[in-house]
């Protein structure tokens, strides 16, 4: 009888875990549907990434049934992971193909990253903040997310060694376009970058360098932590 007791335990909390990934793919398909196509991103890379990358990984496991709402969430050090509609309109604006090299400035939880290493497998992405930094290396690992190259540094400066980048997406909010991330954009590149002051509305800007000439163009008002700095190159 201990037997048949001990193995209805085991086929229940299996049946449990099947049910709540089946879920979280549901959650994941209306995020999709209800708060993303329905605010017209059209991108079908950017919609298949969206329905694959399992964002209730990268939150706190207390915010993991708020996973798939409408909303930014707080992932611990004063940052927050963005809301799905800005991940899935910021990744659709940079046009990222297969085989393009892309940066990331403010890894946070890893969740854009994520996103981004759906669409192609040349991501690298940085963050200043160590504790966040020592979470996202062995996330991507587990959820096999191998050709993600994270770094530990000031993201102002962007990553030299890597340079230059077909796509640059900055995720928190600086006073503005730093020059060393223009340097490091490839001819004909996209820069998405959040602009203004941290208290107060930014403006989300499409960075293009093109014939040697920087040209900005502003998308919608958005809100974003600010961009930290520090002495970390």
């Amino acid at each position: 009888m201990k037997h048949i007791w001990i193995l209805t335990i085991v086929i229940l909390a299996v049946a449990a875990h099947s049910f709540s990934q089946s879920e979280n793919d549901r959650l994941r398909e209306q995020m999709v549907k209800h708060q993303i196509e329905a605010r017209d991103v059209k991108s079908k890379p950017v919609l298949n990434a969206m329905k694959k990358v399992p964002r209730h990984e990268f939150v706190p496991e207390k915010y993991h049934k708020e996973a798939y709402n409408d909303h930014p969430l707080p992932i611990g050090y004063g940052q927050t992971i963005s809301q799905p509609y800005i991940v899935a309109l910021m990744t659709e604006l940079a046009e990222v193909t297969k085989g393009e090299k892309v940066l990331e400035i403010g890894t946070g939880s890893g969740y854009q990253a994520a996103v981004l290493a759906e669409i192609t497998d040349s991501v690298f992405t940085i963050e200043i903040i160590t504790e966040l930094t020592n979470e996202a290396k062995p996330r991507f690992q587990r959820l096999g997310y191998r050709k993600i190259t994270v770094k530990n540094a000031d993201g102002y400066y962007g990553w030299k060694e890597y340079a230059p980048f077909d796509v640059i997406v900055v995720t928190a909010a600086a006073e503005h376009i730093p020059p060393p991330l223009i340097e490091q954009l490839k001819e004909g590149g996209k820069m998405i970058i959040p602009v203004g002051h941290p208290l107060q509305v930014q403006d989300l800007l499409v960075v293009e360098k093109k014939d040697g000439k920087v040209r900005s163009k502003n998308i919608i008002p958005v809100r974003f932590v600010p961009l930290v700095r520090g002495s970390k190159k």
